[in-house]
């Protein structure tokens, strides 16, 4: 994610605190120079709930992010997992633009295809990778 500088301390407080009351292991790494930080929330992918718990604090992490007037993702890009936090960022308009500015930059969609694909399931849709 990343914030403004100034907002930084209290989104990394919150989520260190988030990580440790839902006996999670998440190491934090960030370039906070420029407001972005990351975590990598470390589960067993045969643990459901452990899974679950994970992703309630990665998207609240974001959400969070995105209240302080920042954004849900930082310079990498997003995700298939980050799409509906995109949304809740930009709004419906917001992502139809950005499907237009893909369109017209990829017509033969062979840039990340199906990108901006409609029909993602809030249930089963996350950014923690379950299959490495």
């Amino acid at each position: 994610v990343c914030v403004p500088v100034s907002t930084l301390p209290e989104l990394v407080t919150a989520t260190k605190a988030d990580i440790d009351e839902h006996g999670l292991v998440g190491p934090m790494v960030g370039h906070v120079g420029d407001g972005n930080f990351h975590t990598m929330l470390l589960f067993d992918p045969a643990d459901e709930e452990e899974f679950k718990k994970c992703k309630e604090v990665a998207n609240k992490m974001a959400r969070s992010a995105i209240a302080l007037g920042g954004t849900c993702t930082g310079e990498h890009g997003v995700g298939q997992g980050k799409m509906l936090l995109l949304e809740e960022q930009f709004g419906k308009d917001g992502i139809d633009v950005m499907r237009q500015i893909k369109a017209a930059l990829d017509p033969q969609q062979l840039m990340n295809p199906e990108k901006f694909s409609a029909g993602i399931d809030m249930e089963t849709d996350s950014y923690l990778c379950r299959n490495i």
